[in-house]
């Protein structure tokens, strides 16, 4: 990983950038497609984080 930042800043942080939105994108596909295969554990889901985000305080 060092070596990546050695090579010039402003490139690897481009880099790194396109790789984290890849995978951020990747991420949320991947959650779809978990939530259109198994709707009743995605609505569960649903419930736990909106109970989560009722309870905490800002």
């Amino acid at each position: 990983m060092a070596g990546g930042v050695q090579g010039g800043g402003r490139e690897s942080d481009a880099a790194r950038r396109r790789r984290r939105a890849q995978f951020l994108r990747e991420l949320t596909e991947a959650r779809e497609l978990r939530d259109r295969v198994q709707p009743r554990r995605a609505k569960a889901a649903r419930l736990r984080h909106a109970m989560r985000m009722r309870t905490f305080r800002w």
